[in-house]
């Protein structure tokens, strides 16, 4: 088995065509001799170099509307024959199929028509202008030849080149340039497993987009984008990220983005999304602030300070009133741009990460004198709406919690009904309390985050950690608002709530001794509001 091979001939088949006429030149100037179908055909012809029609080997037609065009064991002959084995040679040679060195393919773009269709996009048209509105069109985007195509070529690397999608072009480059046209066995086999990742994600794109009401039990998810980490939760632990990082945000500045960095960001973009109208998929305002400013502060995943103000260094300066200690070494988030005032105000701060929908350069000077903070200008709140994570010996998946309460949400379960004030702190410390692990508790005031109470195996110590910090850091509870991640089962935490001051709470209901809590409210004179929905988070 000889390891080199000379690429002699190349099938080009390809839906998209930008960035192919360098590599069509290039193999023309090699001499090698190209086999191509229809719009490809078509493209290679009018740069007036010669091209061979996939119909005049096969002598048959494209037909069923393009469905069927390389489907042909002239094609697949010439693909899958080995070129050492003696009677693979010889059955070659019999029925006249052309050796295929290299195939050069790319995919109908099935994910892309599936977000077009989401997105309610009015038309879109494919490269033969069609408009694709309905099922059938994506139907239609599901490719069957270049798949084949792929598999084939991947599946005989060792005499085939497979360029399965135009990102592999550069590889592609340099084998023509740099090699002259010339693969190494390590060449075929690396873009053939490149080529199995193209084409299982597009199955799995597939499966998903028909599985939707999850019919069939079966789990799929694919991620083509990855980036090793640093490590992972600790320095013993590997980590690696798959996805697209670079559509969410662009890093201005920083070191490399660790695993528990990106538990932070995803945490502090889901709470931040709370506060904004563009809630979880449309894309950011370039530049731009969205609504009241808000500035959250997070410390494993939790905010330990926020507020809504009408400037987003007033947010600022009141989200770390919360609690400073905390904030040390902290995820900071805004929803509002960074000005040159604002960053000399959190440049006094050791953080980890900043993340805005905007910085002027003012503030970049002063916010990059230090070499290790991240600064991330995010683009959208683009959130998967499916969320997995592994356990035992597989995966549980769930709905992303999409839902948030408002004050048309709260039914009234008191004789004291709550002040527009306290609805408006109520629907605050909802939003708060939903990003906070259980077991919960939030206090807030003046829309402005007092202390929490969080991952306590009590209720009770969850209330009590949360009293127990406000205090220290200063504030008076008096008129307060409590928020609750769970019912309360006693009225033990009502009891503790109404001595330290709090006048109002928030909280899902469902206990069978709800009234109990109601009743000691009456007696209290604090107000209880309940939503109907839980909002745990383990």
């Amino acid at each position: 088995m000889h390891s080199s091979k000379k690429i002699g001939s190349a099938l080009v088949s390809v839906y998209h065509k930008d960035n192919l006429e360098k590599i069509i030149r290039q193999l023309h100037a090699l001499g090698v001799t190209m086999y191509a179908t229809g719009g490809t055909q078509e493209f290679i012809e009018k740069l007036n170099i010669p091209v061979v029609a996939v119909e005049d080997v096969t002598e048959y037609p494209g037909i069923l509307g393009g469905r069927v065009k390389t489907l042909h064991p002239k094609i697949f002959g010439g693909i899958l024959s080995r070129r050492e084995n003696t009677t693979d040679v010889a059955e070659v040679e019999k029925y006249s199929i052309p050796a295929i060195d290299l195939v050069v393919v790319d995919l109908y773009p099935f994910e892309e028509t599936v977000r077009k269709a989401n997105s309610n996009a009015l038309s879109f048209g494919d490269d033969r202008g069609e408009v694709n509105t309905s099922e059938a069109d994506i139907i239609e985007k599901i490719d069957i030849g270049g798949v084949s195509l792929i598999r084939a070529a991947a599946k005989n690397f060792t005499d085939v080149l497979i360029i399965p999608s135009r990102d592999q072009y550069s590889f592609l480059l340099n084998v023509l340039e740099n090699q002259q046209g010339v693969t190494s066995l390590n060449d075929r086999r690396l873009m053939a497993t490149q080529a199995f990742s193209i084409s299982s994600h597009y199955d799995t794109a597939i499966f998903n987009y028909l599985n939707a009401d999850k019919k069939v039990p079966a789990f799929r998810q694919s991620f083509q984008d990855s980036r090793t980490l640093r490590y992972g939760e600790n320095p013993h632990q590997q980590g690696i990220f798959y996805g697209k990082f670079d559509d969410l945000f662009d890093q201005l500045h920083g070191k490399e983005i660790s695993f528990n960095n990106l538990l932070d960001i995803d945490a502090a973009v889901s709470l931040m999304s709370e506060f904004t109208p563009t809630h979880l998929t449309s894309p950011l305002p370039k530049g731009e602030g969205v609504g009241e400013a808000v500035f959250a502060i997070l410390k494993h995943n939790n905010a330990c300070g926020i507020a809504s103000r009408a400037t987003i260094v007033d947010a600022w300066k009141d989200a770390l009133a919360a609690d400073p200690v905390s904030a040390f070494g902290g995820i900071l988030i805004a929803n509002q741009p960074i000005s040159k005032e604002v960053a000399e105000e959190i440049n006094r701060l050791f953080f980890e990460v900043l993340i805005a929908p905007g910085f002027d350069e003012e503030s970049l000077l002063i916010l990059k004198q230090k070499k290790n903070r991240i600064l991330l200008l995010q683009k959208k709140n683009d959130l998967q709406q499916k969320q997995f994570r592994s356990l035992l010996n597989g995966v549980v998946e769930q709905d992303r919690d999409a839902k948030t309460e408002s004050q048309s949400d709260m039914k009234t379960v008191t004789k004291i009904i709550p002040s527009s004030t306290q609805l408006v702190d109520m629907e605050f410390a909802n939003k708060l309390v939903k990003h906070t692990k259980s077991n919960a508790i939030i206090l807030v005031k003046n829309k402005q985050l007092l202390a929490s109470g969080t991952g306590q195996t009590s209720r009770v110590d969850a209330l009590q950690q949360a009293i127990a910090k406000a205090k220290h850091v200063g504030f008076d509870l008096t008129g307060a608002v409590m928020s609750s991640d769970a019912f309360f089962p006693f009225p033990d935490c009502v009891e503790i709530a109404h001595k330290a001051g709090i006048k109002a709470v928030i909280q899902p209901g469902g206990s069978v001794k709800d009234q109990d809590s109601v009743d000691c409210c009456d007696k209290l004179g604090v107000v209880m509001v309940v939503t109907g929905t839980r909002h745990f988070k383990h």
